[in-house]
């Protein structure tokens, strides 16, 4: 089997890094083809994790430096490994995040790894947005990832047909209520835009428009910050002691 490197329209990614690789190996086993190591991968605890999970799940673990050489620009990499794409639908029966035509892979991992570490697993991405299975999405998740349930949609609208159900707040500057002072539902959906022009605001029709209060000295939050300070908004009750 060729080697080749990622493409959005191909069914094949890869996880580049001994941390991503292990969370593919133990929480998507089933969707990987193989995994390669590169010759000056000390054998350490690390390496012998892996070649153990391999073992276990019936997966190839191979020696190929020429991988790295065509797959990975980071000097420090020395485990890949290669899974098939797969689709987990979302759970209709607890929140979302919607990201709305979201453009950096590597906001989208790091919104993804805040999402598992509030418990929200459920991602909704209106096209246009960054592929989910992008490298650099996988890695600026740090394997998360690999817990998530996710959904592509053409249109906002056809996300509403689908999940009618779920209370909207939609998170812009022209929001009309606090963060602070929002009583979440139990099933909602947590709405934002894009990290250039954030949500149109057509989308005010959609429901509760949503502001995070900051200094004036700022004229934004970035997107990662913003969804990360919503997901403990609305789910700060669950953690408490």
């Amino acid at each position: 089997m060729s080697i080749k490197k990622y493409k959005k329209h191909e069914d094949i990614s890869y996880t580049l890094g001994i941390t991503l690789t292990i969370e593919l190996l133990k929480y998507k086993k089933e969707a990987v083809n193989r995994v390669f190591y590169h010759s000056k991968f000390e054998r350490s605890d690390s390496f012998f994790e892996v070649e153990k999970l391999c073992k276990k799940n019936n997966v190839n673990f191979e020696l190929n430096d020429k991988a790295f050489n065509i797959l990975s620009d980071k000097e420090n990499c020395f485990v890949i490994g290669e899974f098939k794409k797969y689709h987990n639908p979302l759970d209709e029966n607890v929140p979302h995040i919607v990201l709305v035509n979201p453009a950096n892979a590597g906001n989208l991992g790091t919104i993804i790894r805040s999402a598992i570490g509030f418990n929200i697993n459920n991602i909704v991405i209106i096209k246009e947005g960054v592929d989910i299975f992008d490298p650099k999405v996988i890695r600026a998740s740090m394997g998360s990832i690999f817990h998530l349930n996710y959904e592509y949609f053409d249109s906002f609208s056809h996300y509403l047909t689908k999940y009618q159900d779920h209370q909207l707040y939609l998170f812009m500057l022209k929001g009309s209520s606090s963060l602070i002072n929002i009583r979440f539902k139990d099933k909602f959906a947590l709405v934002f835009g894009n990290e250039a022009t954030g949500l149109p605001d057509e989308f005010l029709k959609y429901g509760q428009g949503v502001k995070i209060d900051h200094s004036k000295i700022i004229d934004s939050l970035n997107l990662p910050i913003a969804v990360s300070i919503a997901l403990y908004e609305a789910t700060k009750e669950k953690f408490l002691l």
